[in-house]
């Protein structure tokens, strides 16, 4: 990394500390500290979009991704006062919580051993009220990938009959994403509802391969179409975050046909080599803030649908 010898890296207007910048967070690949921040500040372009303006929390691993952990949701003292920050509402009070709308910021997360930024799924000037839909397709075992294919297909083909333009992205970890930008016109206990209709649906129509059932010994071997995360308080890994996972695999968002892809899995892409495949074919959600959608029309859609499923399974 270009760090001066006092340990610091210039990232637009700011100088950023970079601490202990040799100590190994992925010892198995020789990923250091340093590599970390060089990483975040390569995909800070086509990151920051999904971290602008969003209460975050910061999941940091100071001994690295095999050591101990913790979600850091405050905003700590020492940080420096260039970070903005929010004071977010909770029960019994509020909680400042750091929110990283530049380069800068998301370089000195790195340095702080944030290894995944989890951004809100709202903004701060309308925390009740979300911009975007999670749908988790977390699979019964690490090695069914092929099932998680068939699912996003399935989901997003739903979505995409209801009006909606769904994008997918792997995990980085077990699964797929699918995600739904919103026009912020609802609050989250209708977007939730929404969510948790369609998951429904499309279990009912596949129960023995799906289900939305949230304890894991209901579950048995099928997919688990989780919509959890779609509520206040809540967050969701960001697009291109490192996970804590060996070989530092990385959240990468996805053109629909790569799904097609044999070779594709949900840790495809690492730290290594994530920064290649933006320089080679760019970044697929490239013109997504233009598919912002209402759930007015969406919802009146699967209240139809929801009634022709049920009476063809009545007949």
């Amino acid at each position: 990394m270009n760090a001066t010898a006092e340990g610091t890296v210039r990232v637009g207007r700011r100088r950023v500390p970079v601490t202990n910048p040799d100590k190994e967070l992925f010892p198995d690949d020789g990923i250091t500290k340093a590599e970390l921040v060089d990483y975040y500040r390569a995909v800070a372009r086509v990151m920051l979009p999904f971290l602008r303006d969003r209460p975050l929390v910061m999941e940091r691993y100071p001994d690295g991704y095999g050591g101990r952990s913790f979600f850091h949701k405050d905003l700590p003292d020492y940080f420096p006062g260039w970070i903005h920050h929010r004071k977010v509402p909770k029960q019994g009070g509020t909680v400042d919580m750091a929110v990283c709308d530049d380069a800068a910021t998301l370089a000195y997360l790195a340095n702080q051993a944030c290894l995944t930024p989890h951004p809100w799924l709202s903004r701060t000037d309308r925390l009740d009220q979300p911009d975007r839909l999670v749908f988790d397709l977390d699979p019964p075992t690490t090695d069914n990938f092929e099932t998680v294919r068939w699912a996003a297909r399935e989901l997003g083909d739903l979505l995409d009959g209801l009006g909606l333009r769904p994008a997918v992205m792997t995990t980085g970890s077990r699964g797929l994403h699918l995600v739904v930008l919103l026009n912020r016109r609802t609050d989250f206990d209708t977007a939730r509802a929404f969510a948790r209709r369609v998951a429904d649906l499309l279990a009912a129509r596949h129960p023995d391969r799906l289900t939305t059932a949230a304890r894991k010994a209901a579950r048995g071997d099928r997919l688990y179409l989780d919509v959890q995360r779609n509520a206040y308080v809540q967050a969701s890994v960001a697009p291109y975050a490192v996970r804590a996972r060996p070989h530092a695999p990385v959240a990468t968002p996805l053109a629909w046909n790569e799904l097609d892809d044999p070779v594709l899995g949900p840790q495809h892409w690492t730290l290594r080599t994530l920064p290649n495949r933006l320089a080679e074919v760019g970044d697929p959600w490239k013109g997504l803030g233009r598919c912002r959608r209402s759930l007015t029309t969406a919802r009146r859609r699967l209240d139809a649908i929801v009634k022709d499923d049920s009476t063809t399974r009545k007949e």
